[in-house]
């Protein structure tokens, strides 16, 4: 057994694949495991309601694939967010909280990333930074009921781009289902907005990271690099994330509708596994 999983986040796949499709070119590109999505989108919001035997069925279809789907990437919360000044906003972000939890545990997902934002398409104030950790202790309690793990990605806005600054709601929660989930590429460009090392900011999140995006950025750019084309220090970021005790790993990429999305994805886990690899080659 290797010594750690690699996963692919079903973006980096068209989005006109079918599961069946999708959990195949996963597998045969190389990955572990699939991490969904879960967006602001309708139709990623509709998972969340699938029925019992639409959820049985996709359980079926990884069994007979050979590949899982294991994590949630919970970005539905950008358009709903848990720290909404509208309450009717608010309820309808914990309806997605409790329904994402609940898929999780159906379609057997251990973790859950939240986007790290009080809120999104509005100006943050003390109060929607109140709700957010009101509405966040209600999520942690959810969680727990079901044994899934949550963490907190490293965003790109202020509220939430580094670690450091994730891990002063995980202290407030206070949960062992609570963690960071950070995002390597966003760290890398809060880094150099801020002045800060990003292997000393994922050191602040010892014993709390619970699994770590690899994703490639350029200055001032959060998405749609190619792997190797931009300034995040991979080896670094790894090593660093290893002797953290991190051993899931996902490649964050986007299908841009490229020919070659699916060499891209193959480099994408070829090169990220290389460097996994080393770090598992100093256990033996």
């Amino acid at each position: 057994m290797n010594a750690y999983s690699i996963g692919l986040y079903e973006k980096a796949m068209p989005a006109s694949l079918t599961w069946r499709e999708k959990l195949e070119c996963a597998k045969a590109c190389g990955y572990d495991f699939v991490e969904i999505s879960i967006d602001e989108k309708d139709d990623k919001l509709a998972r969340l309601d699938w029925s019992a035997e639409q959820r049985r069925e996709l359980v079926a279809l990884m069994e007979e694939v050979g590949i899982p789907i294991r994590s949630m990437c919970l970005s539905g919360h950008r358009k709903y967010p848990l720290g909404a000044s509208d309450p009717a906003v608010q309820q309808r972000s914990m309806e997605i909280m409790e329904k994402a939890i609940q898929l999780a545990d159906d379609l057997g997902i251990r973790i859950i990333q939240l986007a790290g934002y009080d809120v999104y398409y509005e100006d943050s104030t003390p109060q929607t930074k109140a709700n957010f950790i009101q509405n966040l202790k209600t999520a942690a309690e959810m969680a727990a009921v079901k044994g899934i793990v949550m963490g907190f990605e490293t965003m790109e806005t202020d509220f939430m781009n580094t670690t450091w600054k994730s891990m002063f709601y995980v202290n407030m929660v206070n949960s062992p289902y609570l963690g960071v989930y950070p995002d390597s590429g966003n760290l890398t460009n809060a880094a150099v907005s801020y002045g800060i090392n990003v292997l000393d900011d994922l050191e602040s999140g010892r014993d709390h990271i619970v699994a770590l995006h690899l994703k490639e950025t350029v200055p001032g750019k959060f998405r749609e690099i190619p792997f190797l084309t931009g300034h995040v220090d991979f080896p670094a970021v790894i090593a660093k994330a290893w002797d953290l005790g991190v051993r899931r790993y996902v490649t964050e990429m986007w299908d841009v509708g490229k020919p070659t999305w699916k060499e891209d994805i193959i480099f994408a886990n070829t090169q990220m596994r290389a460097l996994l690899d080393q770090q598992q080659s100093r256990l033996s």
